[in-house]
């Protein structure tokens, strides 16, 4: 089978179909030449000879980018099988088979119905094969083949990374690489000149070129100054087909800036400046500013100021602003227009940053002259010192001068001046000052102990003009005088011991002085001249400022003196020297052998014990409230009842009363005898133990009949619970006796309780009788009888 291209039809592709079949059989691995074997047919067996070609074939191309009415021929499909009566069909499949590859399955002519494109698939991979007809058997085995298409100049080239910006250094060398740029073109490399891309300048020169084959971009002259252009904008054209006629061509922007070296020197605008200055302005203060100019940028533009020359060095001084790049001038010392009206100063501007590539260029400095012009200023009174310090002693007379101020007036005018205190409305004036002369005077008499020292302002003001003032601080100190005598330190307790020896030191004493160190602290200590020798005591001057009491006799006794006054005398070392009086009191109390106070009298020892006076307070309530509590015991004792006169024969009483502690022996009222009798009746009455009840007694054969059901241990725990609760009972503990003798005693009840109140006639021998239990009893009122018969 012949496979026939198009291509080779046109006389101009001639050489090129040769040389793409040449191509295609060499590279495509993928398109099988069966020359020498073929598939076998399906039913067929084997053959063992050589068999014949069956297709005869060829690579096809096809144009992209194809935009004729009619579909592209492609090639033609032909096989030996094929006698022209059609019974051989031809099937193509594959990729972009029936889509855009349609075969006419009885010429085998291929024909593509589609636009392609070669930048989106380069080749198709097709398979062709040949079938009878009438039985649908192959007559071929079948066979691959490619149709590559074939590229032609549809793709300008492209810039992928512009617009670019890019800085190099102003007087860089001529021929400086600044960038290289890059175009793709998404055409074919390897066919024709498509894809062959060639680069130039459209704008730029003849500051930069470009190298049409690498697309380096470099500087085109010497010595670019930033100063004098900084920014420049770089066309760059890539064109295709090496930049023949026809080619397409894509372009980009370079943005070139030419960064800063330091090339230029400063340089200050003027040779000659003048400044004017006014002799009031402040020292440290900023009086000017001068700047030199630097066309540079940056640290390339960075300077300091110095004065290399002048008479106003020493009065004037220069340092940098970083930011705005000047020099501020300050004054360093006051001026005086009076002295001096004008100064001169060399001012040099340097650059801090030099390049010794450009030092050609050079020096990187400037100097200019400033004259300074010293203004006059009507200035107000200038002091002659800074402050005063005076003294004036202590008691002078009012009047006194304590001393003067002195101020003038520094214009050239040299009013007068006046002088004044400042005062507040409060301080006290001790002090005024001559207006014009400037003396100052007390007005009132100073102590040094009050006040030792005095601040004053004084305030001078020109006469021509009052708004001009000066102040100036006076201080005055008050000189000591000895106005003032020692005395004793503190208040001395002094105790002397009952057993202290001759000589024997009970105490040390010292002394102040309300004057200054050079009449004060040099005291001596010494009893008084005019008075008799004391023969118990004698003081010793120690002449560090102290003194000893010392005793001159052995024993001493509280019984016969206790206190002992000891006159003393005090002199200061002043001139003139002042002496003070002063009695000290001495306590005689009784000492342990170490020396250790035992015991004083009452009232010294409360005072030498430390008492405070919250601590006697407290003694004296406690005393009170001891008296308070003895009164309310004895109006207790008053307010109670006279006992009754008991007989000791009276056998009745001394039985009821057996055993009550409740309110004493001799109470027979402390509770209600009822319940003794009969408990059952006294469960209905239930008094208050501290109120007599009004009740009658019942008689024995009335309440012995109840006995038989009464619990005696029963009731007297409920009596016992209801002592314990009743809060209507007295605050005092009572013993509560129940006595019921119990029931059915053959002897009965020997209780004179219930007897009459009338003398009885009963006789009671019968208590001989009963054993020796009633024995006493029996003798007892055996007695009584035998009394009353007699």
């Amino acid at each position: 089978m012949k496979i026939t291209s198009t291509s080779c039809i046109c006389p101009v592709l001639v050489c090129l179909c040769f040389v793409q079949r040449c191509y295609g059989t060499a590279h495509h691995s993928s398109i099988k030449v069966t020359r020498n074997q073929t598939k076998h047919i399906e039913g067929e067996t084997e053959v063992h000879h050589r068999p014949k070609r069956g297709w005869v074939w060829n690579q096809f191309f096809v144009l992209e980018e194809h935009m004729g009415p009619d579909p592209q021929y492609v090639g033609k499909l032909h096989s030996n099988s094929d006698k022209g009566d059609g019974s051989v069909k031809y099937i193509l499949t594959g990729e972009g088979a029936g889509t855009i590859f349609i075969i006419d399955d009885t010429t085998g002519d291929i024909h593509s119905t589609k636009s392609l494109d070669r930048e989106q698939k380069t080749h198709y991979v097709l398979h062709a094969q040949a079938i009878d007809r009438r039985t649908n058997k192959p007559l071929e085995p079948e066979s691959e083949f490619i149709i590559k298409v074939q590229d032609i100049n549809d793709n300008a080239p492209k810039f992928t990374d512009g617009p670019y910006i890019v800085t190099v250094p102003e007087m860089s060398d001529m021929g400086t690489s600044v960038l290289q740029v890059t175009a793709t073109d998404a055409d074919d490399p390897t066919y024709g000149n498509s894809a062959r891309v060639v680069y130039s300048i459209l704008q730029g020169q003849p500051y930069f070129s470009v190298d049409p084959k690498t697309g380096v971009i470099r500087t085109a002259l010497h010595n670019m100054d930033r100063e004098a252009r900084e920014h420049y904008s770089v066309v760059i054209q890539a064109k295709d087909m090496a930049g023949q006629v026809g080619g397409l061509s894509g372009s980009t922007t370079v943005n070139i800036t030419l960064t800063d070296v330091n090339d230029n020197p400063p340089r200050f605008p003027q040779k000659h400046y003048q400044l004017y200055v006014p002799e009031s302005a402040q020292v440290g203060s900023a009086v000017g500013k001068i700047k030199a100019n630097d066309a540079d940028t940056g640290s390339n533009a960075d300077m300091t100021y110095s004065i290399i020359n002048g008479d106003g060095m020493g009065i004037f001084s220069i340092s940098t602003d970083k930011e705005t790049r000047e020099g501020i001038l300050s004054l360093k010392k006051p001026l005086n227009y009076e002295k001096k009206k004008s100064y001169t100063l060399n001012i040099e501007g340097a650059n801090t940053h030099l390049d010794f590539r450009f030092s050609h260029l050079g020096p990187f400095k400037d100097a200019t002259m400033l004259k300074i012009i010293v203004g006059d200023v009507d200035e107000p009174p200038l002091f002659s010192m800074p402050s005063y310090v005076m003294e004036v002693y202590e008691n002078a007379k009012i009047g006194t001068i304590v001393g003067t101020v002195l101020a003038q007036d520094p214009d050239s005018a040299n009013s007068l001046v006046r002088y004044f205190i400042n005062y507040n409305a409060e301080d006290d004036r001790f002090f005024n000052i001559d207006a014009n002369t400037g003396t100052i005077k007390t007005t009132k008499v100073l102590d040094r102990e009050e006040t030792p020292w005095y601040n004053i302002t004084v305030t001078a003001s020109e006469n021509d003009n009052p708004d001009l003032l000066s102040h100036v601080t006076v201080g005055i100190r008050v000189l000591d005088v000895n106005d003032n005598p020692p005395e004793l330190a503190r208040e001395y307790d002094i105790v002397v011991c009952e057993n202290s020896k001759p000589g024997q030191v009970i105490h040390t004493i010292s002394a102040t002085d309300k004057d200054d160190f050079a009449n004060g602290p040099r005291f001596n200590f010494f009893l008084d001249e005019h008075l008799s020798v004391n023969p118990n005591f004698t003081l010793k001057d120690n002449e560090d400022n102290t003194a000893s009491i010392l005793t001159r006799r052995r024993r001493f006794s509280r019984t016969v003196q206790d206190v002992y006054y000891l006159p003393i005398m005090i002199s200061d070392g002043g001139i003139p020297s002042l002496s003070s009086s002063s009695t000290l009191t001495i306590r005689v109390c009784a000492c342990e052998r170490d020396g250790r106070v035992r015991t004083c009298h009452a009232e010294a020892f409360l005072s030498s014990a430390g008492l405070s006076t919250g601590a006697l307070i407290a003694i004296l309530l406690c005393v009170l409230i001891l008296l308070a509590i003895v009164v309310i015991f004895i109006t207790l004792r008053r307010s109670k009842k006279e006992p009754l006169i008991i007989s000791e024969e009276d056998v009745r009483e001394n039985v009821v009363t057996y055993d009550d502690e409740g309110g004493g022996e001799e109470d027979t009222e402390a509770f209600d005898i009822t319940a003794l009798r009969n408990p059952s009746a006294a469960e209905e009455l239930k008094y208050r133990r501290d109120i007599r009840p009004e009740v009658k007694l019942t008689p024995r054969h009335q309440t012995l009949s109840t006995l038989e059901s009464i619990d005696v241990q029963e009731f007297i725990k409920q009596r016992l619970a209801e002592a314990d609760l009743d809060p209507s009972v007295p605050p005092y503990d009572s013993l509560q006796t129940y006595a019921y003798e119990g029931q059915r005693s053959e002897a009965g009840s020997i209780s004179s309780l219930d007897s009459a109140t009338t003398q009885s006639d009963q006789d009671y021998h019968y208590l001989g009788d009963w054993g020796p239990e009633f024995k006493k009893l029996a003798e007892l009122y055996g007695e009584i009888e035998s009394e009353r018969t007699t």
